[in-house]
């Protein structure tokens, strides 16, 4: 990196990160939901709260719906670098299949100068499917779409002037493409559903691995992360260096009864509305989310100690060093969702981290 960019914060042995889709649902209490604009206002107050408290990543997910703000993540996140100083700035996803990797190089590039050196990718095939007609791409190219794509991500990313040939754009000549990110390699992760194909291929390409959990066991993923590594392994990339990340569902608050009761409401409500089929989303009886807050399931719900415990449980299945958790889906409350930062930042992450590094202390 050039003397120009920002002091680098030591790397934590355990990224602690918040993310959030920027959806708008109906409040369950009120029935009424928030304006597009205070949906925005609220997400940066939340990037900034997260800074300040030390949390490691913001990141935005990407959806092409009036029920979500956020289908330009680049701006969002050019939003949230004036309001921020030193936490990252991420895509939770960047559907890199309905989009052209050009444009999302030069988003994310001048994202990276204007931040001063925080920005990254997640790109991902999109489990929300809107913006494959809505940009004039075939759902049956949908696989062959995003390998394409990503390869011309990372050439971008690897060289330029760039000369370059595929099936689903037109060629580039000799093609400037700017500007250049202002740190040394623009991180790009594969973000990864339940697709062990998609773990492989990420392996092979020795590409950092953001996995997704909606709901399930702690342990979904133990095969994923097993074949990534083997991937990574027989393609010749060291397996010990690559970098992988669970992204969740989460609340923290006080108490673990009441991190479970302010978080259950709203989230049933975004399962409900905001699921991947507007209007046919499933519903969340108690008891079923109650259950998937417990010890052995994904969700990480509860008191700081509970979630700290929740998140080297992850740590130790997998071998992690990143958890995203995505607070507040569903239309929750601005001050429980900022509580649950504070609590994230303050109580939890130093706990955690400083575990983690012991662990890898004693192994070392």
């Amino acid at each position: 990196m050039t003397t120009e960019t920002r002091p680098e914060r030591d790397r934590s042995p355990f990224e602690i990160g918040f993310m959030t889709f920027v959806e708008i649902t109906e409040d369950p209490a009120t029935g009424r939901a928030p304006s597009p604009h205070r949906r925005a206002r609220d997400t940066i107050e939340q990037a900034r709260l997260a800074d300040q408290v030390g949390l490691d990543l913001f990141a935005v997910g990407e959806h092409h719906r009036t029920d979500f703000v956020g289908s330009a993540p680049a701006m969002v996140l050019a939003a949230a670098a004036e309001a921020t100083e030193h936490i990252r700035l991420s895509s939770s996803v960047t559907v890199l299949s309905s989009d052209d990797p050009v444009r999302v190089w030069e988003q994310f590039a001048t994202l990276d100068q204007f931040s001063g050196g925080r920005a990254e990718i997640i790109a991902g095939r999109g489990s929300y499917t809107e913006s494959f007609p809505l940009f004039g791409y075939d759902l049956a190219d949908y696989a062959d779409l995003f390998r394409e794509k990503l390869e011309l991500l990372l050439a971008i990313r690897d060289r330029n002037p760039l000369t370059w040939r595929g099936r689903f754009r037109p060629p580039l000549e000799a093609a400037d493409i700017g500007p250049r990110a202002l740190q040394d390699e623009l991180p790009v992760w594969v973000g990864v559903g339940g697709t062990l194909a998609s773990a492989v291929a990420t392996g092979r390409l020795g590409l950092p691995m953001a996995m997704a959990l909606l709901l399930g066991p702690l342990t979904y993923h133990e095969q994923t992360v097993d074949m990534y590594r083997a991937a990574a392994e027989q393609a010749g990339h060291d397996p010990a260096t690559l970098r992988t990340s669970i992204n969740v569902h989460g609340h923290v608050a006080r108490t673990s009864q009441g991190a479970r009761d302010t978080m259950y409401p709203a989230f049933a409500r975004g399962m409900m509305e905001n699921n991947h089929q507007r209007g046919r989303g499933f519903q969340m009886p108690r008891a079923a989310f109650d259950a998937q807050t417990s010890p052995a399931a994904g969700l990480v719900v509860g008191s700081p100690q509970e979630v700290v415990d929740k998140l080297l449980a992850y740590h130790e299945v997998y071998g992690l060093d990143r958890a995203l958790i995505q607070v507040g889906f569903g239309g929750m409350a601005q001050k429980d969702v900022l509580e649950a930062i504070e609590l994230l930042g303050t109580e939890v992450a130093p706990v955690v981290r400083r575990e983690v590094a012991g662990r890898t202390a004693s192994v070392a």
